[in-house]
């Protein structure tokens, strides 16, 4: 089961920092994604990692803002120079074996956080 934390709400410019934890630990070898999804709309992909050695992908649209880590805990999603575009819940899923980038594949989905950005 997975837990997605730190969302809110935050003026244009600024920052958060998303996590998402899962229940008894990540195994070794497992992708991670972060996804977020505005009201209409279908769930959008913003990064994804392999915990059995780190690496990471995040898309040229969020490149340079957005970045993706992970520790012993869990899993997180960096969120800079936000905007109000950058609205909506997002979601941390995974699976074992490679991260993928889009929403089919995923096994466990988290109830999502909410993030807001004011113009």
């Amino acid at each position: 089961q997975l837990h997605e934390s730190g969302g809110g709400l935050v003026e244009a410019g600024g920052s958060l920092r998303l996590s998402c934890i899962a229940s008894g630990g990540f195994f070794t070898n497992y992708g991670v994604g972060w996804f977020r999804q505005s009201p209409g709309k279908e769930r959008e992909f913003e990064g994804c990692l392999r915990t059995s050695d780190g690496s990471d992908y995040v898309p040229d649209s969020v490149k340079g803002r957005f970045a993706i880590s992970t520790d012993d805990d869990g899993v997180y999603l960096q969120l800079n120079s936000l905007k109000p575009e950058d609205t909506g819940v997002y979601y941390c899923a995974a699976s074992p074996g490679w991260p993928l980038v889009t929403t089919e594949g995923y096994d466990l989905w988290g109830q999502g956080t909410q993030v807001t950005v004011s113009s």
